[in-house]
């Protein structure tokens, strides 16, 4: 039988939760209001949404939910490698466009920058590795970022990594040794936390392995709710759950960061999970969910080619508060444009062309094995 066909057969009767879509969407948002604040704010502490990065550990956390939900009980049947093939068609074109932008906007930034420092073979050995998801923070016009022209691939490359993990390990082992894991996890997390003060690393060299206790845990413990079956029905619906979500990017960044962050990502984004699994969502937010799903991850994985130029701006430019605001108004409005016609002009178009190409090469496997 074709395993492509058992795959669409089995997503088509699954339940979909919306709710967690329109979670993503919420947390994509505040990461890029989170990006912008953080030019202009260098101190956390006057940073309304300083907190912002945590919803890199929602998302891992929703991923590890998501991706048990989606192929615990069909990964056997389909084989390893058309999930890693599943997983690169859904995830890689934005990889590439991301980087793409990234590379545009390090060499024709109008409000400054310095890629005349840099060799080209330097450029196309950066751009190279971060088209694979190799990291290589060697560009200090970028802060040393693991992945130079687009900053937020460090967490695909840790989510690629959680897959790798997933399709070899995780997805055959038993829940109590899942279990031991996310609290083995959990302690890395901690660690992490009361050795630099916060969650915050993961994007550079000096932080690499921050990342990997990040992903860890959350990844596993979005997979254990999912396992378990830890949903609570609730009637709190979309906007209760999305506003739950948002505040925890806005507590104040303070000296207990090693508290408060850890317990964030510990308890409180698998709590949310379970809830918005379990909440019930009305018909007239059903689409809106749905489009903030499908937006997340182009605004994620574009907008931070933007977020250089604007940095360069301010640096150069000092605007003040108004006009500051206004431009960060503007500037979300025309990310948002941007990442809604790259996915519709792009990354539908490439992955579909893609699925079908492997549908086809599926159906001739068939067609020769009978």
């Amino acid at each position: 039988m074709d395993t492509n066909n058992i795959t669409t057969i089995n997503l088509q009767t699954k339940k979909h939760f919306e709710i967690l879509d329109g979670l993503r969407g919420i947390a994509a948002l505040a990461v890029v209001i989170f990006h912008f604040m953080e030019w202009a704010y260098t101190d956390f502490s006057k940073n309304f949404i300083a907190h912002g990065f945590l919803a890199v550990d929602f998302f891992f956390c929703l991923s590890g939910f998501v991706i048990g939900y989606a192929y615990d009980d069909r990964i056997a049947k389909m084989g390893m490698l058309e999930f890693f093939k599943s997983r690169i068609i859904r995830l890689h074109p934005l990889v590439i466009a991301g980087s793409m932008l990234g590379l545009l906007a390090f060499l024709f930034d109008p409000f400054g920058g310095h890629p005349e420092l840099y060799s080209m073979g330097k450029i196309m050995l950066t751009f190279l590795c971060s088209l694979l998801l190799i990291p290589l923070p060697i560009i200090e016009d970028r802060g040393f970022n693991l992945f130079s022209f687009n900053a937020p691939s460090w967490s695909l490359f840790w989510e690629y990594i959680a897959n790798i993990v997933y399709a070899l390990v995780l997805y055959k082992l038993r829940r109590n040794y899942l279990l031991l894991l996310t609290i083995l996890s959990a302690v890395a997390i901690c660690w992490v936390a009361y050795r630099s003060g916060n969650l915050l690393g993961g994007w550079s060299g000096p932080t690499f392995l921050d990342g990997a206790a990040r992903i860890s845990y959350s990844f596993l413990a979005g997979l254990l709710v999912y396992r378990s079956n830890w949903i609570i029905k609730n009637k709190l619906g979309f906007i209760g759950i999305a506003i739950l979500l948002f505040l925890a990017f806005v507590i104040p960044f303070s000296k207990w960061n090693w508290l408060s962050e850890p317990f964030v990502v510990l308890f409180y984004f698998p709590l949310l999970i379970a809830l918005g699994a379990g909440a019930t969502l009305t018909s007239g937010l059903k689409k809106i969910c749905i489009f903030s799903g499908k937006i997340s991850y182009p605004l994620y994985m574009t907008h931070y080619a933007v977020l250089w130029m604007f940095g360069n701006y301010y640096t150069s430019h000092k605007p003040g508060a108004t006009q500051l605001t206004f431009i960060i108004i503007a500037g979300l409005i025309l990310l948002l444009g941007a990442a809604y016609l790259v996915m519709i002009i792009y990354d539908i178009p490439v992955r579909k062309y893609l699925n079908d190409k492997r549908n086809e090469r599926l159906a001739k496997q068939k067609a020769g094995s009978v």
